[in-house]
């Protein structure tokens, strides 16, 4: 997958959580923003914001999640003490379970599909063609109780 595929598959992540009904509607991305923060807003009515802590895996699902939450016109924040892969938010439940969450999961995974084609091919063509998992053995059996010991195993 190139750059510019992932882009258009995120736009038609988008386009599907705004509930686009057209073909011209999921290609601009800018009217699906535009629809999710009106149903953003509706939401609000009937289901007050309140505060959310989410946890990410990473440095990047983090970076992802915080564009996510700024598109929608909501302020991320954490708490003195709190670790960089917590993100507070006030945001209505509804909104989290129908749409926030679920957009943020699939963006999420394509771009993690994409890091790990793009880390794949470059460890291959630049450390070593063999990009394979390390091969899982047997438990080494232990050594009876007195018996000399080399230490076989490496240090990090």
């Amino acid at each position: 997958m190139d750059e510019r595929t992932l882009i258009d598959k995120l736009r038609r992540i988008e386009a599907l959580f705004a509930g686009a009904a057209t073909e011209g509607e999921r290609i601009a991305a800018a009217e699906a923003r535009h629809r999710i923060q009106l149903r953003l807003h509706e939401v609000a009515r009937t289901d007050p914001p309140v505060e959310y802590r989410f946890t990410l895996a990473d440095t990047w699902s983090r970076r992802v999640f915080l564009a996510l939450l700024r598109r929608y016109e909501l302020a991320p924040y954490r708490y003195r003490g709190q670790r960089h892969t917590t993100v507070m938010a006030k945001v209505s439940k509804r909104f989290v379970q129908e749409t926030l969450w679920p957009e943020f999961q699939q963006i999420d995974a394509a771009l993690r599909r994409y890091l790990d084609e793009v880390t794949e091919h470059v460890v291959a063509e630049v450390l070593h063609q063999d990009t394979s998992e390390a091969a899982e053995v047997a438990e080494a059996k232990q050594l009876p109780e007195g018996s000399a010991r080399t230490n076989d195993r490496a240090s990090p």
